[in-house]
């Protein structure tokens, strides 16, 4: 005998709906929607993929969505580094200012990877495009017909003034002296001549592309400084150091007249050079594709630009004997003094080439190692005179004896410039160096932070 079942009717756990039966439940609904009235709001049915590793691209669901153990993500990563760097894009005047800051902040191309970029010029371009202008830039003024060679030639006209100043103030120093057999109207004329050549080379200075832009108080006194120190040790640093180890010689104004000239005729190329090797990195930038094309194009721009002004110096050294009487002849091999002039020009001009672009400490640290290695040579013989001192003094004497006392600048002068030129190649064939120059965003010393950027983990 069969035993009849304990569940009987729609809720028998055999039954294949595990629920209502299909009539039932359509009266069960019918009923509800009469007590519910006109109020209740139909049921929307999604429709579901019948994958479950599927992504919709509008929702982002993806695989392991509904066991809540997925990997999570921002759902538009370039958010986070929009607020992040907002106000460098809201200044920037084009993207390739947003790429060079990106770059200086740490932001490489296996970063703009991570947010689905090929690198960080295409990310550049997305900020630009997506961050709102803080205040559109006016439109350039057209230049009136005829300006621009006005410009380029008083430009060239005002580089090339220092060293015509310079020049014919020694020449006519020296002969005014050799005539009237009077050194105190030379004196006058080079004080006069001096002071007029200082005036040129601030204007060179404060105008062009040897320009320093955005520096404090601080920093132009400490560059001032240094600079001013240099340029009194090429004039009299030989003279008192020989003083100082061997007696009281008499000052031979010849050497310093023509280190005097060939500083100041140097500051046409510098300028010549600073500007050449500026708009053709600016031209490199608009042109490249990724940070490390742009860094292998620039390298031997760089390279050229300390060849060529190497080469304006050769050049420029036989323009200075010509110039100052009782020099050596114009074509006699380069002396130690010369060498040392040479050195300290290349130490200024990296230097200046570095402040120009945004690494004035560096640029301030290379001229005060050379300054400091000649107040350390002067000190030392100084200090040689007191009672058991001798031995402080014996390696400068090594030194000048062997290679006379110009030896000591030379030295001192070509090793900073060395080490600028080190630093130079790394940090000036960056990016971030070569931003626009009347909006650009350099990093503050105080500044330690480094910008993390999340991964996009989206699917």
């Amino acid at each position: 005998m069969t035993t009849p079942s304990r569940w009987n009717g729609p809720f028998d756990p055999t039954s294949s709906d595990r629920g209502l039966a299909p009539d039932r439940r359509r009266a069960s609904d019918r009923g509800l929607g009469a007590l519910s009235g006109a109020t209740r709001e139909p049921v929307s049915r999604v429709p579901v993929s019948r994958r479950p590793d599927e992504t919709s691209a509008r929702t982002g669901a993806g695989k392991g969505q509904g066991q809540g153990k997925g990997r999570r993500g921002p759902a538009d990563p370039v958010r986070a580094l929009m607020h992040r760097h907002h106000d460098l894009c809201a200044r920037a005047v084009d993207p390739l200012e947003i790429a060079a800051g990106l770059e200086a902040h740490g932001v490489t191309d296996r970063t703009a990877a991570r947010f689905r970029h090929r690198d960080v010029f295409s990310l550049a371009e997305e900020l630009y495009a997506r961050v709102p202008r803080a205040e559109e830039p006016a439109p350039p003024a057209a230049p009136a017909p005829g300006r621009a060679p006005v410009v380029r030639m008083t430009l060239a006209a005002l580089w090339l003034l220092p060293g015509a100043l310079c020049a014919a103030t020694a020449s006519a120093a020296f002969r005014v002296d050799a005539i009237r057999k009077d050194t105190s109207v030379g004196l006058a004329l080079g004080a006069g001549g001096a002071a007029l050549t200082l005036i040129a080379l601030w204007l060179c200075l404060r105008r062009g592309p040897l320009r320093v832009r955005g520096s404090g108080r601080g920093g132009r006194m400490a560059h001032a400084f240094g600079t001013g120190w240099l340029l009194g040790y090429a004039a009299a640093g030989d003279w008192l150091l020989t003083g100082l180890l061997d007696g009281r010689r008499p000052y031979e104004a010849a050497p310093a007249a023509e280190a005097a000239v060939l500083l100041a005729l140097a500051a046409a190329p510098a300028a010549w050079c600073a500007r050449w090797f500026a708009v053709r990195a600016r031209r490199r930038l608009a042109v490249s594709r990724g940070l490390e094309e742009f860094a292998a194009g620039v390298r031997p721009l760089f390279a050229g630009v300390v060849a060529a002004f190497l080469c304006a110096l050769a050049a420029l050294v036989p323009a200075a004997r010509l110039t100052v009487p009782g020099s050596s002849p114009a074509a006699a091999p380069l002396t130690t003094a010369e060498a040392a002039v040479v050195a300290l020009c290349g130490l200024l001009f990296l230097a200046r080439l570095l402040a120009v672009h945004g690494f004035r400490r560096a640029a301030l640290s290379g001229i005060a190692v050379a300054c400091a290695v000649q107040a350390a040579a002067l000190a030392t013989a100084a200090a040689a005179r007191l009672p058991g001192a001798a031995p402080l003094a014996e390696p400068v004497a090594r030194l000048t004896a062997a290679q006379g006392a110009a030896a000591v600048p030379a030295a001192a002068c070509g090793a900073a410039a060395l080490a600028l030129l080190i630093h130079a190649f790394g940090a000036l064939c960056r990016a971030s160096a070569h931003g626009d120059p009347g909006a650009r965003t350099t990093r503050t010393a105080g500044d330690t932070r480094t910008t993390r950027t999340a991964p996009d983990r989206a699917p």
